[in-house]
C-alpha cells in the first residue's frame, strides 16, 4: 500500500510539474498569449496602412485632381498661366520683455557715459 501511495504521489508531482515547466505549461501559454496580442496590434496597424494606401489609389484612379493636388503641395507644381511666389517669413520680433531689457541696457550705458562726462567736467573745473 505504501508503494502504491508513493508511486501515485510521484506521478501527481510529475503531472503538476508539467503544468508549470516546459511546453504547454501555464507560463508558456501566457507568453504565447502576449505574443498573440502584440501580433494582433501589429496586424491592425498594417491593415490601417493598407486601407489608407487603397484610399489614395482609389483617389488617383478616379481622376487627376488628387494627383494634381499632391504635386502642388509636395513638389511645387504650377499650372499654365500661374506664377509661383515663395514667401520667406522673418523670425518673430523680440517680445516686449526683451525690448525692455534692451532699453534698460542702453540706458545703463548712457547713464555710465553721462557719469563719466560729469566726472570729466568736475576734474576740468
Amino acid at each position: 500500500m505504501k508503494l502504491l501511495l508513493t508511486i501515485l504521489s510521484l506521478l501527481l508531482v510529475l503531472l503538476l510539474a508539467g503544468l508549470w515547466v516546459g511546453t504547454g505549461s501555464y507560463p508558456d501559454r501566457w507568453r504565447t498569449q502576449e505574443r498573440s496580442t502584440a501580433q494582433e496590434l501589429a496586424n491592425k496597424e498594417k491593415k490601417d496602412q493598407i486601407d489608407k494606401m487603397k484610399a489614395e489609389l482609389d483617389d488617383a484612379a478616379s481622376g487627376s485632381a488628387a494627383v494634381e493636388e499632391r504635386a502642388r503641395s509636395e513638389l511645387g507644381m504650377t499650372g499654365k498661366g500661374e506664377t509661383f511666389y515663395e514667401v520667406i517669413l522673418q523670425p518673430d520680433a523680440p517680445s516686449d520683455e526683451s525690448k525692455k531689457s534692451i532699453e534698460i541696457k542702453g540706458k545703463n550705458k548712457v547713464d555710465k557715459e553721462s557719469d563719466k562726462e560729469s566726472e570729466n567736467k568736475k576734474a576740468d573745473e
